[in-house]
């Protein structure tokens, strides 16, 4: 059952019960037996704490006089709600595996998620940009098979009017809620500091794919001007990313820079890129077109 209490009331219950405890909200998350992201939704009153979690809180004795009903699992589909179950279209929840670690990359890249609250009804869903000539092969012809077979719904393509974008689309208020118990909140990736998963660094073939979807959308290969050299660089202004995919390559065995005022990092010496051809790659055909020809 979920419960649904008086505004304001389950924010100051979660608030209340961290603070006695002291601990920090992944602590307080793991004391409940629950996700980071889910914990950071009850907090924000943007879904409903359940029953279970509500019984394992010390202060429940005293909030439960400003519990106002409780109701079913299912009740945002059937009767809607001050807190918005918004578009419930089912999906599949994927396998952890390569493809999803690189779908993650892509997300973490040129990703986002759309959490957009209405009295009822609100937008939900996940969104991918690319350039609308550059990356339209990528988008269409490999995110978007990507993104229907990890999730099992259908997407939808759109261009910007006002520029050189092409988006992709997956609507449903269950992927928000996917992403945001793994931890993948919406909104601003920067000030959230979303990063790699800890399921992806703990295993290479997995690194190896969420890298390549983050090259593919954030990162370039290209000539060196008057020389005959190549770099591939990528640029992001998320710090905790960006040190995380140093890691990541060194694990990897690929020597790569220091990361450069604080928003960029290259790979430089040929033997290197060749190191990160062959263990990493690109799937974005913008890139892989000029780097197939150095090899």
């Amino acid at each position: 059952m979920r419960l649904l209490f008086e505004k304001g009331k389950q924010r100051e219950l979660l608030s209340k019960e961290k603070e006695k405890l002291s601990l920090t909200w992944d602590e307080f998350s793991e004391l409940l037996g629950i996700k980071y992201g889910k914990l950071i939704t009850f907090f924000r009153e943007e879904r409903l704490i359940d029953e279970i979690t509500f019984n394992k809180l010390s202060f429940k004795k005293d909030y439960k006089k400003y519990i106002l009903k409780k109701l079913d699992e299912n009740w945002g589909q059937s009767k809607g709600g001050n807190i918005s179950e918004g578009n419930t279209k089912d999906i599949k929840i994927p396998t952890r595996d390569k493809d999803l670690a690189e779908f993650w990359g892509i997300m973490l890249g040129d990703g986002s998620l759309q959490k957009i609250k209405g009295y009822k009804l609100g937008v939900y869903g996940l969104d991918v940009a690319g350039h609308s000539v550059d990356d339209r092969d990528y988008i269409l012809n490999f995110v978007r098979p990507l993104a229907e077979k990890l999730f099992g719904i259908k997407s939808r393509i759109y261009e910007s009017k006002r520029s050189k974008c092409i988006h992709l689309n997956l609507d449903s208020r269950k992927i928000v809620d996917y992403f945001e118990d793994n931890e993948f909140m919406a909104g601003n990736k920067i000030i959230n500091q979303v990063t790699i998963p800890d399921w992806v660094k703990n295993d290479n073939i997995f690194l190896s794919a969420c890298l390549r979807g983050l090259f593919d959308t954030d990162g370039t290969f290209y000539r060196l001007t008057n020389q005959n050299s190549y770099q591939v660089g990528f640029t992001n202004n998320n710090e905790t990313l960006l040190y995380d995919l140093r890691e990541g390559l060194i694990k990897l065995g690929i020597g790569v820079s220091k990361i450069i005022y604080n928003r960029k990092l290259v790979i430089t010496q040929r033997s290197e890129i060749e190191k990160f051809y062959k263990l990493i790659g690109f799937s974005n055909s913008k890139h892989l077109n000029k780097i197939k020809k150095l090899f």
